[in-house]
């Protein structure tokens, strides 16, 4: 049996353990550290409290150390490793996947598993761009993730920078394994007759028109994903293209406020703050969208907006510092990427995007049948299957 360590039930891992478990047929019980993601919480970044609207639990074995109800951990920062011990000893794995080392969960794991000799998968958000450390920082982190990468059997890298990292740090080729890091679409409404229903539907009750541009952010509006930014990037363009603008804001969180007052200020721009949507209310806005912005500072690790959004065939703009861009953002074909904190330069990715409708030299990616191909053909190597493939090859060649 493999025993799979996670904090609490999250929305893009629990479909890649349902398929581990009924696709490829790998005995598996997932450990949670709690159920407070199912029961609903208040995430700090989003600053609203709520409970995923899909089925996270079923399809796999799992068992909690903590419940909400019996007065569990109720945050991921209230978790602890707390009966981890006794439910190991009972269960006896095979070995164990752990998904970080960060919380004190997953150091409890890395700990029992060096114990109890059992065999280490890891596969984690693991990169070396998602943050800026001093030296010494940097040179601890590097002794620290040696000796503990040293002590895993596999290792899982969830895309191109995930692998550099493991190569950097001396990891062996027979230990790195690909298990993409991936979105289940099956929540999403993602083919084009679903696109262009809710597409007009969704721009009409917004008071969009059908040539306005409309350019989505998803996901927290906190300091670190720079929502600011395509704010100071739209007040960039010229005015004749900023006028046919739409910004869609999908989130909640502490700029809300800073970002309503910069949209309003001069040059004003068209927002729209639609506040958190749960994942089933998602598609809508993805379609009615000609771009996804994502302008992240820092801290991001992968980026699974961008997945969502080329489910749905829509390309998507990034900085250099989202991890997926080197997998899934190919400039001029499924979006584009600019220099990290500068606004001119993803205003300039923005006109290049928007580019000249019917043009040969500066052709637009707005509205292309081609361009949502390419999209959903990129994204398609980094699915749900191929992710519980890695895991099951990961397993089977630790244990035989």
């Amino acid at each position: 049996m493999l025993a799979i360590i996670d904090t609490h039930p999250i929305q893009y891992r629990a479909p890649v353990y349902r398929t581990l478990s009924n696709q490829f047929g790998i005995p598996i019980i997932v450990i949670y550290g709690s159920d407070f993601s199912i029961i609903g919480y208040e995430d700090k970044e989003f600053g609203t409290k709520f409970a995923w609207d899909i089925d996270l639990i079923s399809g796999y074995p799992s068992q909690f150390l903590s419940q909400v109800k019996m007065g569990g951990a109720q945050s991921f920062e209230t978790v602890t490793s707390q009966g981890l011990t006794a439910v190991l000893q009972k269960i006896e794995p095979k070995a164990l996947l752990i998904t970080g080392y960060n919380h004190r969960l997953y150091q409890a794991a890395f700990y029992h598993a060096l114990i109890g000799k059992y065999p280490i998968l890891f596969r984690g958000e693991t990169t070396d761009h998602a943050q800026q450390r001093n030296p010494l920082k940097a040179r601890l982190r590097d002794c620290f993730l040696h000796w503990t990468y040293r002590r895993c059997s596999k290792l899982l890298y969830i895309g191109q920078q995930s692998k550099a990292h493991f190569q950097r740090l001396g990891c062996s080729d027979q230990q790195l394994i690909f298990s993409p890091y991936c979105i289940s679409a099956s929540p999403f409404q993602c083919n084009e007759a679903d696109r262009d229903q809710l597409r007009q539907v969704t721009r009409q009750s917004l008071g969009i028109t059908d040539t306005q541009i409309v350019l989505l952010f998803s996901g927290k509006l906190s300091t670190r994903k720079r929502p600011d930014l395509l704010l100071q990037a739209v007040k960039q363009l010229p005015p004749e293209i900023r006028s046919q603008i739409v910004v869609l804001f999908l989130g909640d969180g502490e700029l809300r406020t800073v970002l309503k007052d910069l949209a309003c200020s001069s040059p004003a721009v068209t927002a729209h703050f639609l506040g958190f949507q749960n994942q089933t209310q998602l598609s809508r806005y993805y379609h009615t969208a000609d771009f996804l912005v994502l302008p992240s500072q820092n801290s991001e690790t992968w980026g699974l907006v961008v997945n969502e959004a080329l489910h749905h065939g829509l390309p998507a703009i990034v900085s250099q510092a989202v991890g997926c861009a080197p997998d899934l953002v190919t400039p001029g074909v499924t979006g584009d990427i600019f220099e990290t904190g500068s606004a001119q330069g993803l205003a300039q990715a923005i006109e290049r995007c928007i580019g000249t409708r019917g043009s040969a030299s500066t052709p637009s990616l707005i509205g292309r049948p081609d361009i949502q191909r390419q999209c959903r053909q990129r994204v398609s190597a980094y699915s749900v299957e191929k992710a519980a493939k890695g895991i099951a090859r990961a397993y089977k060649e630790t244990i035989a």
